[in-house]
């Protein structure tokens, strides 16, 4: 079934090391999934999968990269890439400059809370 079939589903691309996740969950690498008509974070996903966002390097949302904090909505389709892209790739794609807009929230999250 579609996206387009499922109001409030997103589609799901996982890649790499990632996917030992899924198998372990017994769960394809590619599949639909039902989230909030008001949208989730792309963290909020990745823990909901039993995936460690720590070991997420690259979120790729409609094609683009972008930050793991951001949100997704209903009809849009999400990857999760590992670490261990090549360096070039990295910068040419966007994940070097998302990683420390990711860097600086994390930070700024744990100052908050200490």
């Amino acid at each position: 079934m579609t996206t387009a079939n499922k109001p409030h589903s997103i589609s799901i691309r996982v890649f790499g090391f990632l996917r030992r996740y899924m198998d372990e969950q017994g769960l394809s690498y590619a599949f639909d999934k039902d989230i909030k008509p008001k949208g989730e974070t792309a963290y909020d996903i990745a823990v909901e999968l039993h995936i460690p966002p720590e070991e997420i390097e690259g979120v790729f949302l409609n094609g683009s990269v972008k930050n793991i904090y951001d949100s997704v909505f209903p009809g849009d389709r999400v990857a999760f890439i590992p670490y261990g892209t090549p360096g070039p790739y990295r910068v040419f794609l966007g994940m070097v400059r998302e990683n420390v807009k990711r860097a600086r929230r994390e930070k700024s999250m744990a100052n908050i809370e200490a």
